[in-house]
């Protein structure tokens, strides 16, 4: 598009920050202490970087930064010794007081804590508050290639050894996979820049401009460099013209609206020239040299994406079952299911990345004292709720400031359950929502409140008491008659419970086992007990070992046996009365659902059971889902935290499909691309036919959607940069997600560049995704590997973000977090999708076209192309005109394809030449049929000189003459009649 957008990723850094202040940097997993370091953070809030005396510099990357948060005194008694002697010196204030720690890392589970003591509480509270302004920019995540190796030759400025240079090591290293160690040292040398080995150079030498020509010696663009020798034919530039026909057709999405994303005019591409063509005398001309189109290419208005759907661009007024919400399974958790570790510091990293909705499984604590967190007899580790309510008070907003929903778990007893709800009221505060708003009373029909209406709020999901039972025991328990209330052995429990009460009848004739309807399934034995665990091995026909851990075999013979136990249906009236728009029930059946039609009722499924209503009840399964909430978790079998493919229920409109954030597999990659978009809020708003009760979708259609036009998707991997530090070959896979017509994995793959990981040249064919039926839900990823399959960066792009054209497109992480240098160039084309047989009806609708078969005029095409010296009759000269004029006009990159026959024979016009010498038109091709056969574009200029025209219009011109007499005729007529009548009038009057 020709308008250009603000991308305005920077957030200013604090100038306290900027200049730095000193900090002890101390770490009890190792015993180290480091005394005086200067911290800062550069301009650009890349790093946090640091050097003592005498020692290397150090750096933090902030886009691994994950929390800030105040520290704690170490326990290490001579690392506190050492603080404190240290404090007499120029320190005020206790350590607690002073210290910050910094938790980073390129997962959820392997976090680094690095504490920094200052020398006072205030400068502790300045930089915690500084450090927490500047982190968690997700738009930082996303900048371009230029700005990458900005960051990168920062990074090298920064890590200075002893002596405050930086290493030629350091350097060659960034290089090493594509080049020799003796070529990156002659190039140093040609740059005038220290070359040895064991050299050092000084960091005010090594400017970013020299970094970038290093780059460009080392790994010169091939790529882009045969792009514009196609560009410019052969000259050292391209022309403005040249540049704009290129824009509009090659990097402009030909089916965005015209109107909101207008087609590049030569204003427009001025504008970029001037921007990015350093040579002046190029610029005044209009002309964009290789070097200027590189630094194009590499630029911010190149992005792979829409820069601006990285903002909240939703509309965020819908009912809250309108979206699709980032959601967590047993949150707790860091490792597998069973024997896992559970810890505090998961809810913090996943509501820090935008999670928002997060499991709390909650069981009574030893001695009936504090309730506990952890997968209930699972030999899993177990977690105080206390702490895991101040962390979600401390981390629920920093991201995002749409609702956090807890999902409840609630295997508590009644008097642990008033602690529950307790804890929630006093440490949540303001952020618990404790009852429902005026404006959506909990009443059949309301809609759901949108997540706008509940900005900064936290809905409590738990089985709720019906309304009368809730009123009665709430009252008994508010005057201090607890004996009811505290009655843990009611055997009808469940007949208080909203949704609990009678057999689930389906009238949708599915039959689900009991335990596959349960909301979490529990072992109704405890196997961390060595008696009960050689029970059921012995059962199981297993030999016993005395060991902390299970083996696999041990995990499968217990999951075959595994049964399973649904949260309480004894509810504190309390805790029932803190539940309002997210109240979970038994599922009735679609057909019961809908005649209920409460919004605020909510289903959990396992993913077999969702499967399984996905394919009897695909469309009542949408239908509900556009009305109320549904939460998808893991099967129990996937004991090692694997996730499920999420894909399949957000085609169904499934809001909360929870997956397990601690394992980075391709469904969590999935998750975590898609939710990126809308300003990582955790809520992305499902397409128009997924929300209104008038429209019918069916997930598995094959066919296009009424009224959403289905896309073709066309991928070329040209090349990769810096893809590995090691001398490795490369492949890449590219693979579309969406409804399962949409769906093609592992059959697009590139050959396997060898030992090269810095820049392999791929040059591949094209991939073709044909018929996406459903672009909205769509999504594209690519993936590179090494030679031996293992992953080296992968990158998820959801279609309805993604830009046409040649484009730069940076890796992720598994766990989606930035790599620092990693990006491959790749040309991506985007249209609408033509049906076979359509192609060429639908190009004479782009651009009318008029298939003239003359041999005289296609003999003298031919002969011109053959001599460009030849001077054209005045009638092939004007059209010829016609023809540079059309092509200079925006058209869609379908109008750049040549019309393909079977059989054809091709003749090439390079350069027609009229008497002036101008040429009239430049790079044209033209396929045929036949050699007498040629391509006219119809124009009125053209129709006028038609032998047919002519005829009709001196046969109208004869036919105006012969009336106009006629007409003559008949006025002198009349006039004749009227003087008669007019004298008899006035006779007779006399």
């Amino acid at each position: 598009m020709s308008k250009a957008y603000n991308f305005d990723w920077q957030i200013e850094v604090p100038t306290r920050l900027l200049k730095g202040d000193y900090f002890d940097r101390w770490d009890e997993e190792n015993g180290s202490l480091e005394q005086n370091c200067l911290f800062r953070v550069d301009s650009y809030g890349f790093y946090i970087y640091w050097q003592s005396e005498g020692r290397d510099g150090q750096v933090i990357e902030l886009s691994q930064v994950s929390d800030i948060r105040p520290g704690k005194a170490p326990t290490d008694p001579k690392i506190g010794a050492d603080l404190m002697s240290n404090s007499l010196v120029y320190g005020r204030g206790n350590i607690d007081e002073r210290t910050v720690t910094i938790c980073s890392g390129i997962d959820f589970v392997q976090i680094s804590h690095t504490n920094i003591t200052g020398a006072d509480p205030t400068t502790a509270k300045a930089w915690i508050e500084g450090l927490r302004k500047i982190t968690h920019n997700h738009k930082a995540n996303n900048i371009c290639p230029t700005t990458i190796l900005r960051k990168h030759w920062m990074k090298l400025s920064f890590m200075l050894n002893v002596n405050k240079k930086i290493p030629v090591r350091s350097i060659s290293k960034t290089f090493a996979s594509g080049r020799t160690e003796k070529r990156i040292f002659e190039i140093l040398k040609e740059l005038g820049l220290p070359s040895g080995k064991n050299d050092e150079i000084d960091p005010v030498d090594f400017t970013f401009e020299k970094f970038c020509d290093l780059y460009h010696k080392i790994c010169p663009r091939t790529d882009i460099a045969a792009l514009f020798d196609q560009l410019s034919g052969g000259k050292d530039y391209i022309t403005t013209k040249q540049f704009v026909d290129w824009l509009n057709e090659t990097q402009r999405d030909p089916r965005l609206n015209e109107i909101l994303f207008p087609f590049f005019d030569t204003k427009s591409a001025l504008r970029i020239i001037d921007r990015y063509e350093l040579r002046a005398n190029y610029r005044d001309r209009g002309h964009l040299s290789c070097d200027g189109l590189t630094r194009y290419l590499m630029s911010d208005e190149n992005a792979p994406v829409f820069l601006d759907r990285l903002e909240v661009y939703h509309d965020m007024d819908q009912p809250l079952c309108h979206y699709l919400i980032n959601s967590s399974h047993n949150t707790y958790l860091q490792g597998r299911q069973f024997g896992g570790r559970s810890s505090v510091e998961m809810y913090r990293q996943v509501l820090l990345a935008g999670c928002r909705c997060i499991e709390l499984d909650c069981w009574d604590g030893k001695n009936d004292t504090e309730p506990i967190i952890t997968h209930g007899k699972a030999m899993c580790s177990d977690i105080n709720f206390k702490e895991v309510i101040h962390a979600i008070r401390d981390t629920a907003f920093v991201t995002s400031d749409y609702p956090v929903i807890l999902s409840f778990e609630n295997h508590c007893s009644k008097s642990q359950q008033f602690k529950l709800a307790k804890y929630c009221e006093e440490i949540l505060g303001d952020y618990l929502l404790t009852k429902p708003l005026d404006t959506h009373p909990l009443e059949p029909g309301v809609p759901l409140p949108s997540p706008n209406l509940l900005k900064r709020k936290i809905l409590l999901k738990n089985k709720r008491l019906k309304l009368e039972v809730e009123k009665k025991q709430l009252d008994l328990f508010l005057r201090g008659l607890d004996t009811e209330v505290y009655n843990d052995n009611d055997m009808d429990s469940a007949a208080n419970v909203e949704g609990e009460d009678g057999p689930v009848v389906f009238a949708d004739n599915i039959k689900l086992r009991d335990d596959d309807d349960e909301a979490h399934p529990e072992l109704n034995v405890d196997i961390n007990d060595d008696v009960n665990r050689r029970t059921i091995l012995g059962q199981l026909g297993i030999k016993f070992k005395a060991s902390s851990a299970l083996s696999r075999e041990e995990e499968e013979a217990i999951m075959s046996g595994y049964q399973y136990k649904g949260a309480t249906t004894n509810i504190h009236p309390l805790l029932s009365s803190r539940v309002n728009y997210t109240q979970p029930i038994k599922f009735p059946g679609f057909s019961k659902a809908e005649e209920r039609n409460i919004h605020y009722h909510m289903s959990s499924f396992s993913e077999n059971v969702a499967l399984q209503h996905l394919k009897q009840n695909s469309i009542e399964f949408v239908n509900y889902n556009k009305r109320q909430l549904s939460r998808i978790y893991p099967k129990g079998g996937r004991v090692d935290s694997s996730n499920y493919m999420p894909q399949i229920f957000w085609n169904a409109g499934c809001q909360m499909v929870s997956l397990n954030f601690q394992t980075p597999d391709l469904p969590m990659q999935l998750n975590l691309g898609k939710f990126e978009y809308n300003g990582n809020c955790g809520y992305l708003l499902k397409p128009d036919f997924m929300r209104r009760p008038d429209r019918t979708f069916d997930p598995y259609a094959e066919s296009p959607v009424d009224g959403v036009i289905a896309a073709f998707c066309s991928v070329r991997v040209i090349s990769g940069q810096f893809l590995s530090d090691k001398k490795i070959g490369t492949y890449v896979e590219v693979d579309m997600y969406g409804l399962p017509a949409d769906t093609i994995r592992k059959e697009y793959r590139t050959r396997i560049i060898p030992a090269n990981g810095l820049n392999p040249r791929y040059d591949e064919g094209v991939f073709e995704f044909r018929k996406i039926v459903l672009p909205d839900l769509a999504i594209l990823r690519m993936a590179v590997y090494e030679e031996t399959g293992k992953l080296i960066g992968q990158r998820v792009l959801p279609l309805d973000g993604l830009q046409a054209g040649y484009r730069h497109i940076s890796l992720r992480t598994e766990g989606n977090f930035p790599l620092s240098l990693p990006t491959i160039f790749c040309e991506i084309n985007l249209k609408s999708y033509v049906p076979d047989g359509f192609t060429e009806f639908v190009d004479q609708l782009n651009k009318p076209l008029l298939t003239k078969k003359s041999d005289e005029s296609s003999n003298l095409l031919i002969s011109n192309s053959l001599d460009p010296k030849l001077t054209l009759s005045a009638s092939a000269v004007r059209r010829n005109r016609m023809l540079t004029d059309t092509s200079s006009a925006p058209t869609s990159s379908s109008d750049t394809k040549s019309i393909a026959t079977s059989g054809a024979s091709c003749s090439s016009i390079n350069t027609i030449t009229t008497s002036d010498g101008s040429n009239s038109a430049s790079s044209l091709s033209v396929k045929c049929k036949t050699p007498s056969e040629i391509i006219i574009p119809i124009t009125l200029e053209y129709l006028r000189e038609q032998k047919s025209f002519l005829k009709l219009q001196h046969k109208q011109d004869k036919e105006s003459i012969i009336m106009k007499k006629k007409h003559a005729k008949e006025q002198n007529l009349l006039g004749e009649q009227q003087s008669k009548i007019l004298n008899k009038a006035k006779n007779d009057s006399e």
